[in-house]
């Protein structure tokens, strides 16, 4: 069950969606027409569970590029819901634009309740009163500042809503529900891309860069597998950005990427890839996101197969985990479907476990195809790093721990090696490996953390075979990842 909220812009809807979900998720600020994109959020009160819809402002007399575009999104928004709660400005009073938005309500089947905020003490209660006047029941004073009146406020939406139990979505998001981030430079393609995945006009497209401010979650049916696709702000360099609305969204795109199991970082094919393209790649890696580069516009690229090649090889030289890159167009829906194939694919594996025995004949095959290097200690002689055993411990991202006679041994080429024969053996391009080198003998008990880019760490820890049972050996070295 859904609830619309929605009222002239400035009023407070983002801020008053935020008292009663008890989160930050939606973005406000001072200025007007910050929100675009319909939001869908998550309430539950007195038992009722529903979701409250943050819409952007609707002005009808807004002649703007996007107003045409913000007003379908609300017009979408009370379409889908079964209660309305109409926003108003106490201290401005009523206004054209909120007299307007009465009379396209009063004209709907939904009941509609109307919420006085911005009334922030009891002196101002009052002011309320004055919105009888649009003829949808008397108006309920609230704060969205202060918290005044928001229990109320709920209450009268639950009852709104009834008492009989909501409706499951039979695509709410579970724990096999695979999130993919769509992420990317500004007007790149991100949203047509969503739209292009969802087959309607979900989110706001226009040519001007910057058009969406938050990251907008979506699920979706694909092949029987529930999908949450995540539509995000673009991210700039941090040196181009303007103002405190696109630091606060690109935030929130980063966010997005970091709560991802896969990410679909979305260039322009005309432009190929930039280095902020690659940059925002490296983000979603070191957030542990499984990661697909996607040349969008390849319908305008004239450069063809020839063209990416070049493009795969700048890929593979650039970035160490060398994700696949794949080519599509949102605009024609050429390759769009491919493009959730493979991410749910990439998922798959960035989750799967490889039976030991499968690892150590890996292994083996690794130690035949180039020897361990040789090491040396003081009043020793010199001495080979040996390879004696390797399991999984862990899924999203994978882990593994390889038993070695010595960590000290263990040079950074050689930890490059074996990850990158891992990754090539199970088809994990673009997935982030984490591998612990543990040596033969020695115990601890807090478990070794992942490395930094290009930075092996010693750490110490007790790793598990696959079944979860502790196996001799504690100390380890993770390898770049």
């Amino acid at each position: 069950m859904k609830v619309a909220v929605v009222g002239y812009p400035n009023v407070g809807k983002s801020s008053l969606i935020n008292r009663l979900v008890g989160t930050r998720e939606a973005v406000v600020h001072e200025r007007p027409g910050v929100t675009r994109d319909r939001k869908e959020l998550d309430c539950e009160w007195n038992g009722q569970r529903f979701k409250l819809i943050d819409t952007g402002g609707i002005d009808f007399r807004d002649e703007g590029p996007l107003a045409d575009s913000i007003r379908d999104q609300a017009r979408a928004g009370l379409a889908d819901a079964r209660v309305a709660v109409l926003v108003v400005d106490a201290r401005a009073g009523v206004r054209p634009g909120d007299e307007e938005m009465a009379d396209l309500l009063r004209r709907s089947p939904l009941p509609t309740i109307v919420a006085a905020n911005k009334i922030d003490g009891a002196a101002q209660l009052p002011l309320a009163a004055e919105f009888n006047r649009l003829g949808l029941g008397e108006p309920m004073a609230v704060s969205a500042a202060q918290g005044l009146g928001s229990g109320d406020l709920l209450d009268a939406i639950v009852e709104c809503l009834g008492q009989a139990p909501s409706q499951e979505d039979g695509l709410q998001p579970g724990l096999d529900t695979v999130r993919l981030a769509v992420i990317g430079r500004p007007n790149v393609g991100k949203s047509s891309l969503v739209n292009s995945f969802l087959g309607e006009e979900r989110v706001i497209v226009s040519e001007l860069a910057g058009t969406t401010r938050d990251a907008i979650d979506q699920p979706l049916l694909v092949a029987g597998r529930k999908l949450l696709i995540v539509d995000t702000a673009g991210m700039r360099r941090q040196s181009k950005v303007a103002d405190d609305v696109e630091y606060y969204t690109a935030l929130r795109s980063q966010r997005a990427a970091e709560r991802a199991d896969v990410a679909l970082v979305v260039c322009d094919a005309v432009d190929g890839l930039t280095s902020q393209d690659l940059r925002i790649a490296e983000l979603a890696m070191k957030a542990g996101c499984a990661t697909i580069i996607v040349l969008n516009k390849w319908d305008l690229q004239a450069g063809g197969e020839r063209e990416l090649e070049h493009e795969r090889a700048r890929v593979a030289e650039k970035l160490r985990l060398r994700p696949r890159v794949l080519t599509a167009s949102a605009k024609t829906g050429r390759r769009t479907a491919r493009l959730l194939t493979e991410a749910i694919a990439l998922a798959d594996r960035a989750g799967a476990r490889i039976p030991t025995p499968e690892l150590n004949r890996f292994l083996s095959e690794a130690l035949q195809a180039r020897q361990p290097p040789v090491g040396s200690r003081r009043g020793r002689g010199q001495h080979r790093l040996k390879l004696i055993y390797m399991t999984q411990i862990g899924v999203r991202p994978p882990r593994f721990v390889v038993q070695v006679n010595s960590r000290a041994r263990v040079t950074r080429d050689y930890a490059y090696f074996l990850e990158n024969r891992l990754r090539a053996r199970y088809a994990m391009d673009g997935v982030p490996l984490i591998i612990d080198f543990v040596e033969r003998g020695r115990r601890g008990r807090s478990e070794p953390r992942p490395a930094p880019a290009g930075e092996p760490r010693d750490g110490t820890g007790e790793p598990r075979d696959g079944t979860g049972e502790p196996h001799d050996g504690a100390g380890a070295r993770a390898s770049p990842s």
